[in-house]
């Protein structure tokens, strides 16, 4: 698990009139909680948050906050939501919570495909069922992505939860041995599609065949007068 840096700002004041003096300074009203703190109000840096959140996006992020005019040199924070305005431009709002490095935690986890599957070479169509699945270990342990081998999959096989390998100190809380990933044959359209340009291509080649046949007719006839004269 990587901790990424971010700074902030203790604020005392709340409210709407608040909330938009800092986001005409470019700051981001905001609040970390935990188990077993009182809740703390914050402000960090918009470019500084919006870079985090387009390199590693909202779902799973761990962040080490330093806090200006705290005692504690950093807490260990998991990013829990993000409030943005209708036209998901702005940043209204971010809610961290603190977090025991000790205790197992509830992330999100990216799938990821390793390798081309063999019913995908042959036509068929793999369909990600399951794009991100929720892990329960703690924070040093989350993985960065559940990485699945397709390559051996054919048209009609499914990769289920239960067939999924994770290291021990890593579990994925489930009641059904659900699907993750399915791969189905080609669609009606893309059948038809295939169908269509092969009946083209006959057209085609049955076109040419006609134009060769009327040459070789052209050629035989034009023998044929030569050796009357």
């Amino acid at each position: 698990m990587e901790l990424i840096d971010l700074k902030a700002k203790l604020r005392q004041e709340t409210g709407k009139g608040m909330a938009r003096a800092l986001r005409r300074s470019e700051r981001v009203p905001a609040i970390v909680y935990g188990s077993k703190l009182d809740p703390v109000m914050l402000s960090i840096g918009t470019v500084e948050f919006d870079r985090i959140v387009r390199d590693n996006g909202i779902q799973g992020v761990f962040l080490k906050l330093a806090v200006d005019g705290e005692s504690k040199k950093t807490r260990t924070v998991m990013l829990k939501e993000v409030q943005m305005d209708v036209f998901q431009k702005e940043y209204l709002h971010v809610d961290f919570h603190e977090i025991d490095m000790e205790a197992k935690v509830s992330v999100e986890v990216p799938v990821r495909i390793v390798g081309e599957a063999k019913g995908v070479i042959e036509g068929g169509v793999l369909q990600i069922i399951r794009r991100e699945l929720v892990v329960f270990c703690k924070p040093a342990d989350v993985p960065d992505d559940i990485a699945i081998d397709v390559s051996d999959m054919e048209i009609g096989d499914a990769v289920h939860i239960e067939e999924i390998a994770l290291d021990e100190k890593v579990e994925i809380p489930h009641e059904v041995d659900f699907t993750v990933i399915t791969l189905v044959p080609p669609t009606a359209e893309e059948v038809e599609e295939e169908d269509e340009d092969l009946l083209d291509e006959e057209a085609v080649e049955g076109e040419e065949g006609a134009e060769d046949a009327e040459d070789a007719k052209a050629s035989d006839d034009k023998s044929e007068e030569a050796s009357k004269e």
